[in-house]
C-alpha cells in the first residue's frame, strides 16, 4: 500500500464513519425501535433527513478530540491512560457538547469526566470497582475508537492497544474489548476486505471467553445458517442478546451484536450502513462504526454520491476550541495518515504535510470539494473533476449553465457558522472563524468556455452580522489559461469591522448578452488562505446562540450580551469558581490582545492568550491587590505580580502580547509586567475570570505579530 492508497483508504474510512452517523443520528433515540423505523421509512436507501448543515454528535467529537492525545505530548511514546484523559479535561466545555452529558451514575461518559474533575485519574475514572459493571460496560467504549484504528494501518493489534487504553478513560471490562473489537476490525480493513478475515483479527485482540466474543461468535453462526436473511438475525439478536439482558441506557452487546450483522449481510457499504440504521437500539453509533470499517475495506467508490454529497468534505464538532469544530475533512484525512506514518516510523511526504491554522485545499483526493458552496444551484452546479487541474491533478469544477449579464453566482468556502445555518440544537456547536481580516486568501483558476463572449470573478468575503458582501476588485476573463487571483482580506475596513467573516470566495457574473449566454465550466485548482489577522470582535454586532455569544466559546458561567445607559456594549459574566471565553484561530501564535474589562465583584479578571482548551494558556490581568500573569498547566501557576490600586465599575483596558516566549501585560497602554516562559507557543484568545466575580468584557483587539 503506497502513502496515496493509505490517505484515500483514511478518507473513505472517515467520510464512512460520517455517512453512517448521519444516517443513523435522526432515528437514534430510544423511542425509534425498529419496527417504527420500519413503519416511517420503509427499507432505507438513502438519508432520511435533508439537514442544511449536520451538526456532530460524539460519535464523531470522540475520535477527533481524544486523538488529540497525541498531538499534545504522547506522540512519540508510549499512549497512557491519562494522556487520553487530559484530552476529555481539555477539550471539552463542561456540561455542554462533546458527548451526552446525562448525569452522574446514568451517563458513563458524564461520570467518568466528573471523576476525572474530583481528582479519579483514569484509569480508575472508569473502572468497574469506581462506576460498576453495567456503567462501565455501556457502548461508548468503541465510539470514540475510530481515529484510532485510521492511525494504525494493518497494525491491527497496535489499534487494539491504542484504543483499549483510550476506552479506559470511561469504561471496562465488554466496554474495553468492543473497542479493541472495532479498531481491530478498521485497521485490518487496510490490507482486506473479506469480513471474516476482519472478524477474526478482532476477536484475536479479545478474550475468548469474553461475552464481546460470544455475540460475535453467535451472529457469525446465525448468519451461516440464514445468508440472506438479516431480519431473521435482527429477531435472534433481540431475543437473546436484547436491551432487557443488558441494562443500562445503552449497552454494548446488544449493539455489538448488530455491527457484526451489518457487516456480515451488508456485502457493500451502503447496505452496511442502512442495516446498521434499520435494525435500531444506538443507530448511529453502530452506523458509524460499521461506516469507518467498509468505508476502509471498500474504499471512496464504494460510498455512493447520494451518501456523499450532502457531506460536502464539511464537519462541525462540539469542543472548547470554536476553530477547531470547523474540520474539512481531506484536510483531516491528511493529518491523520500523518500520525499514522510517524507511529509507523516513516518519512511523511511533503504532499501530506499540513500546516496547523492554514487553509490550504489542492481538490487531489478524489471526489474532494472542501466544502465549497454555491449561492445559485441552478445557475451553477460543482463537483470535483480528476483532471481538472494543472498538470492533470484534480481540481474544482463549476458549470455555469448559459447565464446571461446580470446573472451571477457566488462560489465559497464557508469558515463560521450561526445558529440558522442549523436545523437542530444538536451538542450545541460554537464557532471561530478559520479566516479573519489582514489575511492572504490565494486560488489557481481557468475558464472552459463552449459559448459567451467574457465573465467577470470578483474575489470577496461576507460580512456574517450583515450579510454583506464586500467585493474586493473584479477582474474580466476571455482565455482559458491558468491565472492565479490573490487578495488580502482588508483590515479596518468599515464593512467588516468588528464583524465576523461566513463566506470567502469569487462571486461569478455572466459578462455575455442573451443572445450569446455564457456556457462552459471554471475550475479552481488550489485555495490558500494564510498570514497574520489583525481584527476587532465587536460586542455590539454579535448575538448569543448556541449557549454562547458570538464568536465565542463559553465554559462555565452565565454570559449575556448587555448594553448599558450610555450605550456601550459588553459581555456580563458572573461565576462562583471559574468562566471563560475563547475565540480565534487555535494555532495563533504570536499576538497581542487587547480588551476592555469593567470588573463588578470578585478578584479575577482576565485577558487571555495562547489558550489551548480548559487546561492550557496564559492569562493576564487585575488580581487581589494588584495584576498579574498566570500560565494554566492543569493548574494555575503565577508568573509574575506587582501591587495596583484597582477599582470596581471602572473601564480598564487590558493587553496581554505573546511573542517568543516573552509575556508582557498592560493596563491603559502602560506596561506594567513582563516575564518569559515557553510552555505554550500557540493557542486562542479571549476573558476569563478564575474566582467567584461578576465582569462585564467589551471589545476584543487581536493583532498577530
Amino acid at each position: 500500500m503506497t502513502d496515496r492508497e493509505y490517505l484515500h483508504k483514511v478518507y473513505a474510512g472517515f467520510l464512512g464513519m460520517n455517512v453512517g452517523i448521519r444516517l443513523g443520528a435522526p432515528v437514534e433515540p430510544t423511542a425509534w425501535t425498529s419496527e417504527r423505523i420500519e413503519r416511517f421509512y420503509g427499507d432505507i436507501t438513502g438519508y432520511v433527513k435533508d439537514f442544511r448543515n449536520f451538526a456532530a454528535d460524539d460519535d464523531v467529537n470522540g475520535p477527533v478530540f481524544f486523538l488529540r492525545a497525541l498531538n499534545d505530548g504522547a506522540m512519540d511514546r508510549a499512549l497512557t491512560p491519562q494522556d487520553v484523559a487530559e484530552a476529555w479535561l481539555n477539550y471539552a466545555r463542561e456540561g455542554i457538547g462533546m458527548f451526552w452529558w446525562g448525569g452522574y451514575g446514568v451517563s458513563t461518559e458524564h461520570t467518568a469526566y466528573l471523576n476525572l474533575v474530583h481528582g479519579i485519574p483514569a484509569p480508575d475514572s472508569g473502572a468497574m470497582a469506581t462506576n460498576g459493571k453495567v456503567l462501565a460496560e455501556q457502548i461508548g467504549g468503541q465510539i470514540f475508537i475510530d481515529t484510532w484504528g485510521l492511525v494504525c494501518p494493518g497494525d491491527y493489534r497496535r489499534a487494539a492497544e491504542y484504543a483499549v487504553t483510550a476506552a479506559s478513560v470511561s469504561h471496562d471490562g465488554d466496554g474495553l474489548h468492543g473497542a479493541a473489537f472495532i479498531a481491530a476490525c478498521i485497521s485490518k480493513a487496510f490490507e482486506a476486505s473479506d469480513i471474516d478475515i476482519l472478524l477474526d483479527a478482532g476477536l484475536s485482540c479479545i478474550p475468548a471467553d469474553s461475552t464481546y466474543a460470544a455475540v460475535v461468535v453467535a451472529v457469525r453462526d446465525f448468519h451461516a445458517g440464514h445468508p440472506d436473511d438479516w431480519h431473521a438475525c435482527l429477531k435472534f439478536l433481540q431475543t437473546e442478546w436484547g436491551y432487557d439482558k443488558y441494562p443500562g441506557v445503552c449497552h454494548i452487546i446488544p449493539n455489538a451484536g448488530v455491527c457484526v450483522m451489518s457487516l456480515l449481510y451488508g456485502r457493500s457499504f451502503a447496505r452496511g450502513v442502512e442495516i446498521a440504521t434499520m435494525a435500531g437500539w444506538d443507530t448511529d453509533c453502530n452506523a458509524g462504526n460499521v461506516g469507518t470499517i467498509l468505508g476502509v475495506a471498500y474504499g471512496l467508490d464504494a460510498i455512493a454520491d447520494h451518501y456523499r454529497h450532502p457531506i460536502n468534505d464539511g464537519l462541525v464538532l462540539s469542543g472548547i476550541s470554536g476553530y477547531l469544530n470547523i474540520l474539512d475533512i481531506p484536510t483531516y484525512a491528511r493529518q491523520l495518515a500523518s500520525i499514522g506514518l510517524h507511529l509507523a516510523g516513516k518519512e511523511i511526504p511533503k504532499w501530506l504535510e499540513v500546516v496547523p491554522g492554514t487553509i490550504d485545499f489542492d481538490f487531489s483526493l478524489p471526489g474532494s470539494t472542501h466544502n465549497f458552496r454555491l449561492s445559485n444551484p441552478i445557475g451553477c452546479s460543482v463537483r470535483h473533476r480528476v483532471d481538472g487541474g494543472v498538470d492533470g491533478s484534480g481540481a474544482l469544477e463549476i458549470l455555469f449553465d448559459r447565464m446571461s449579464r446580470g446573472q451571477s453566482c457566488r462560489i465559497f468556502y464557508k469558515p463560521f457558522y450561526r445558529r440558522d445555518d442549523f436545523d437542530d440544537e444538536r451538542y450545541m456547536p460554537v464557532f471561530s472563524p478559520t479566516v479573519y481580516a489582514g489575511q492572504t486568501v490565494t486560488l489557481r483558476i481557468r475558464f472552459d468556455r463552449f459559448s459567451g463572449e467574457s465573465v467577470i470573478l470578483n474575489p470577496y468575503v461576507r460580512n456574517t452580522s450583515a450579510k454583506e458582501c464586500v467585493l474586493l476588485g473584479g477582474q474580466i476573463f476571455k482565455d482559458s489559461d491558468w491565472h492565479e487571483l490573490s487578495f488580502t482580506i482588508p483590515v479596518g475596513d468599515s464593512r467588516l469591522d468588528g464583524c465576523m467573516i461566513d463566506e470567502v470566495g469569487v462571486l461569478f457574473e455572466a459578462n455575455s448578452p442573451a443572445k450569446n449566454r455564457d456556457f462552459g465550466c471554471l475550475y479552481i485548482d488550489r485555495f490558500t488562505i494564510d498570514g497574520k489577522a489583525s481584527y476587532r470582535v465587536d460586542i455590539a454586532r454579535q448575538t448569543k446562540e448556541f449557549a454562547s455569544i458570538t464568536p465565542f466559546s463559553h465554559n462555565h458561567g452565565a454570559w449575556e450580551i448587555v448594553r448599558a445607559s450610555d450605550g456601550t456594549v459588553r459581555m456580563e459574566a458572573m461565576c462562583l469558581e471559574h468562566c471563560e471565553a475563547c475565540t480565534g484561530n487555535y494555532f495563533m501564535k504570536d499576538v497581542i490582545v487587547q480588551g476592555n474589562v469593567l470588573p463588578h465583584t470578585g478578584v479575577s479578571h482576565l485577558v487571555s492568550a495562547r489558550v489551548q482548551g480548559a487546561m492550557r494558556g496564559y492569562y493576564a490581568g487585575l488580581v487581589e491587590g494588584g495584576v498579574a500573569i498566570y500560565k494554566h498547566d492543569g493548574q494555575m501557576v503565577r508568573l509574575a505580580y506587582m501591587p495596583f490600586d484597582w477599582s470596581y465599575d471602572r473601564n480598564y483596558v487590558l493587553g496581554l502580547s505573546a511573542v517568543g516566549s516573552q509575556l508582557v501585560f498592560f493596563v491603559d497602554g502602560r506596561e506594567l509586567l513582563s516575564c518569559m516562559d515557553d510552555s505554550f507557543s500557540y493557542g486562542m484568545v479571549g476573558y476569563a475570570m478564575y474566582g467567584f466575580g461578576r465582569c462585564g468584557f467589551g471589545d476584543l483587539l487581536v493583532e498577530e505579530r
